[in-house]
């Protein structure tokens, strides 16, 4: 019996970006298309959903080996909304006695066609019996506070209690959850990724977040509300920041020995629209008076 049919997803057209971009350049559109979304805040119809394609878009297009895998399957000619059927022997995603999934974290957030290439049971009934391994993705939160997180591994769903500051790379053991073989069962051991967050990046223990300010805000000093993972707090702009300019909110990173990271706000300076006649004769206004600078 083959596998059933399912439509391919376009990971390039749901970010909005050409085949060809960059790093920096699908950061930018996922950080777009995330705050848009995020079922938090938007209303849009159904942002949920959207949400999550962006998401799993990223998280196929940000990884270097994934999106080449994925390529090559696109460059059948493959199409968005085109039926697709996975092949029926396993080896195009994952594979090998390590599995590739990130565990469908909290029972679904990827789709069927994202587990057909990169998740599932790869090749486990060809494996000799000995501990199995799995690489699952928690969210940033989780990582921060810790808790209980529920995964999808090898069609099991598991709850996982996640201890607060636990990095990427990080192996929680699960006794006797492996395969059963011989007098004993194995461990399954699940390796810690961080899913991509619409407004943090990660930097060891440290939290780097980027704060948007009006040219008036930089110029002349301001007092920024910024989200960390612990709660908003409240910011002093120095007077005169300029672009890139860094400054640290110590303590606010992920917790650790023997000292928590800090969070790095990185200024960024932005240009609000001239759409009324008011609005563009303070622009050439403000041309004249920095005229030279």
């Amino acid at each position: 019996m083959g596998l059933p049919e399912m439509e391919f997803k376009d990971y390039y057209e749901i970010l909005g970006v050409e085949a060809s971009a960059g790093e920096a350049e699908l950061k930018t559109a996922y950080r777009r298309l995330a705050r848009k979304y995020h079922p938090d805040v938007s209303k849009e119809k159904g942002a949920e959903e959207r949400f999550k394609s962006i998401n799993e878009a990223y998280e196929v297009l940000r990884d270097k080996d994934k999106r080449q895998q994925y390529d090559q399957l696109r460059a059948r000619g493959y199409r968005s909304g085109q039926e697709y059927q996975p092949p029926q022997q396993p080896g195009f995603g994952g594979g090998g006695n390590f599995q590739q999934g990130f565990g469908g974290a909290q029972g679904g957030d990827f789709s069927d066609f994202f587990e057909s290439l990169f998740g599932g049971r790869s090749r486990a009934s060809q494996q000799p019996v000995g501990d199995v391994r799995a690489k699952v993705a928690i969210p940033l939160d989780v990582a921060f506070s810790g808790g209980q997180q529920r995964f999808n591994v090898d069609g099991r769903t598991l709850e996982v209690k996640i201890p607060a500051g636990i990095k990427p790379g990080q192996v929680i053991r699960l006794a006797g959850q492996g395969r059963v073989g011989g007098a004993r069962k194995s461990d399954l051991l699940l390796e810690i990724d961080y899913r991509p967050h619409a407004d943090f990046e990660v930097d060891d223990r440290n939290i780097l977040y980027t704060l948007s300010l009006a040219p008036w805000e930089a110029a002349l000093g301001t007092v920024a509300t910024v989200p960390t993972l612990g709660g908003t707090v409240e910011l002093r702009i120095p007077v005169n920041s300029e672009a890139g300019k860094k400054l640290r909110l110590r303590g606010r990173g992920l917790p650790g020995k023997p000292d928590a990271g800090d969070q790095i706000v990185e200024i960024e300076i932005r240009a609000p629209k001239a759409e009324t006649e008011a609005q563009k004769e303070f622009y050439k206004k403000m041309a004249e008076v920095f005229s030279g600078q």
